[in-house]
């Protein structure tokens, strides 16, 4: 058969949608960025990863040791680099953070004879985990507050029924990444112990808490009875999370991840990049934390400089390296924008999407990383000078 004939057979292919449009441009417009706030390794092909690992996993593992199975191996390392971080008795390797907590806090209700856990209406497993505590672990919530900000001693002192964990998140991402003061957060786990509840702490981003809260990672992790930790959020890792907390929990939930079919054959590619994100991320965080405050205070002066009315920066002053930035605007329009100025300038300011939040106006997260280091303020309000103008402009066409 010709290749003519060929080409005429094949079926043509369905125009793209106006949305599969803009992902292809976003995506392009990530890749040929010359600046960005973070250069996130997800968002980077196969080939950079996979070369990435293999160049740093020699200085966090010795690569001549046998591989992992079941487990063992460089899981374990993991496992107790973990724990000698949080301070804790001990640690479980877990794939997904949902397994994680799902586990612990079943561990805790059979424990304490309560399968009540109390925790914010904002928290990961209310809104993003389709309501898994209760259809597969058995659990019950009850949402303490669903004001944006962490539950207060009072709110939990006062709570009409009984709890037997108290699950805090920390930062709470979809409140704008918000921690509580170090003396809240004591009263707070205080407020649960009157009770007679455990506390469970989900730091899927505590690693970057501890600049706010003025605390080390022990001393954070000691007020709770169990704390979760992810590996990808902010160590750049491939994925998977660990359980910290007293060698009988850790032992009880290693029975439990192999029920949920968390016991898997070899992860030592997860384990290894978990390792090297402990090693060169998390020694970091703090400076990303305290850039992003530079870049946060550019974002505000600089929209209100350009005349964009009622722009928020929320936190004001951030308290990890991600935050909440609020603009007067439907999210089509605040996309184009930054994909604009992105294939203009090779500047990609906003490089998340944009949610629609009511009538006209949306939120965007932003977040700081080493990429972001190499910004001034000046480079931050220039970067919003011309994207407001593209909004202004767009506004009066």
């Amino acid at each position: 058969m010709s290749d003519t004939a060929t080409a005429q057979d094949e079926e043509p292919k369905e125009p793209l949608s106006a949305e599969e449009q803009m992902r292809e441009r976003r995506a392009a417009a990530y890749r040929r960025a010359t600046r960005v706030l973070a250069r996130m390794g997800l968002r980077a092909p196969l080939r950079e990863r996979l070369a990435r690992l293999q160049e740093a996993a020699p200085e966090v593992y010795d690569l001549d040791e046998p591989s992992d199975l079941y487990g063992n191996g460089v899981v374990e390392a993991l496992e107790r680099r973990v724990a000698a971080l949080l301070g804790t008795e001990a640690a479980a390797f877990f794939p997904t953070g949902t397994m994680a907590q799902q586990v612990a806090l079943r561990c805790w209700a059979a424990r304490t004879g309560n399968p009540t856990v109390a925790l914010h209406a904002l928290a990961h497993p209310e809104v993003h985990e389709r309501d898994a505590f209760r259809e597969v672990a058995g659990l019950r919530t009850v949402r303490v507050t669903g004001e944006p900000r962490l539950p207060t001693a009072q709110e939990i002192r006062d709570f009409a029924e009984p709890f037997g964990a108290l699950m805090l998140e920390l930062p709470l991402r979809d409140a704008g990444f918000v921690l509580p003061t170090w003396e809240e957060l004591t009263e707070l786990v205080e407020a649960a112990r009157e009770r007679d509840a455990v506390v469970h702490f989900d730091g899927a981003r505590l690693w970057e808490s501890t600049v706010h809260l003025g605390r080390s990672l022990s001393e954070i992790a000691d007020l709770a009875d169990s704390v979760y930790v992810s590996f990808y959020k902010s160590l750049d890792g491939f994925g998977g999370a660990a359980l910290a907390g007293p060698k009988s929990l850790v032992e009880e939930a290693k029975t439990w991840r192999h029920r949920y079919g968390g016991m898997v054959f070899q992860q030592f590619p997860t384990a290894l990049a978990a390792l090297i994100g402990l090693e060169r991320e998390l020694p970091r965080l703090p400076d990303y934390v305290r850039h992003a405050r530079v870049v946060a205070a550019a974002l505000r002066e600089g929209f209100a400089e350009a005349g964009v009315p009622w722009a928020r920066v929320h936190p004001e002053e951030p308290h990890t390296h991600q935050f909440q930035l609020w603009l007067p605007y439907d999210a089509d329009t605040l996309v184009e924008a930054a994909v604009g100025q992105a294939e203009e300038t090779g500047t990609y300011l906003f490089t998340s999407l944009w949610d629609t939040k009511g009538p006209g106006l949306s939120m965007t997260e932003l977040t700081v990383t080493a990429a972001g280091l190499e910004w001034t303020a000046q480079d931050v309000k220039a970067a919003v000078a011309d994207f407001a103008g593209r909004l202004l402009k767009g506004s009066r066409s």
